[in-house]
C-alpha cells in the first residue's frame, strides 16, 4: 500500500494536490476536515459537538479526530493506499496514527511537506474565502490556524524526517509543476 501524509499550513493547496495525487495513484482521499464538514452537514452528534470547535478555529481533540480516522480506513478495506490530508497536526497524533497502521499491518510510506509563505497563505485563503464562504477561513480564525500551524503543527515534521520519510516540496508556483515535484518524489517509493 500506498500511504501518504500530505502536509501543510491551511492554504498551501493540500487539497488541490490531494485531488491530482488520488486521481493518478488510486489512493483514498482522508481529510479530516472533509471528514469533519461532512459530519457537521449530517447533524451527526459528532457533528454538533465538533461544530463549535471548528467555528471557533480550535482543533478537534485527537481522540474523537482518530477514532473517525480509524472508521474512514476500516470502510476502505479493498484500497491501493491512502493519502492523509491534515492530518497528524500533532505529534501524539503521529504517535497513534503510527500504531493504527502498524496494528493493520501497514505504515506511512512518506511524507509530503507543501512550504508556502505566510504572506502566499493569507493571499490565497482571502481569494478561498470569497469563493467557498468556509466558516474556518474568516480572517480571525484563519490567523489563529496558520499560528497553531507555526506553533504546534509544525513540530510534527521532525518526527518524520528522523524516520526518514519526509520530503519538502516548494508549494509556490504553477498547480502542475508543484504536482509533478509531488510526483517525483512518489514514483522512487
Amino acid at each position: 500500500m500506498l500511504n501518504l501524509v500530505l502536509f501543510g499550513p491551511p492554504g498551501a493547496g493540500k487539497g488541490t494536490q490531494s485531488e491530482k495525487l488520488i486521481e493518478k495513484y488510486q489512493l483514498v482521499h482522508i481529510s479530516t476536515g472533509d471528514i469533519f464538514r461532512a459530519h457537521i452537514k449530517d447533524q451527526t452528534a459528532l457533528g454538533q459537538q465538533v461544530s463549535q470547535i471548528i467555528a471557533d478555529g480550535n482543533l478537534v481533540p485527537d481522540s474523537i479526530t482518530i477514532a473517525m480516522l480509524e472508521e474512514e480506513i476500516n470502510k476502505n478495506p479493498q484500497a491501493k493506499g491512502f493519502i492523509f490530508d491534515g492530518f497528524p497536526r500533532t505529534v501524539a497524533q503521529a504517535e497513534a496514527l503510527d500504531k493504527f497502521m502498524e496494528s493493520i499491518n501497514e505504515r506511512i510510506t512518506g511524507v509530503l511537506a507543501l512550504d508556502v509563505t505566510e504572506e502566499e497563505l493569507k493571499q490565497r485563503i482571502a481569494k478561498r474565502q470569497e469563493i467557498s464562504g468556509r466558516a474556518d477561513d474568516a480572517a480571525d480564525k484563519l490567523t489563529k490556524r496558520i499560528e497553531e500551524y507555526f506553533n504546534k503543527t509544525i513540530h510534527v515534521l521532525p518526527y518524520y524526517e528522523a524516520q526518514g520519510k519526509l520530503s519538502k516540496v516548494n508549494g509556490i508556483g504553477d498547480i502542475d509543476t508543484i504536482f509533478q515535484s509531488l510526483t517525483e518524489i512518489i514514483d522512487k517509493y
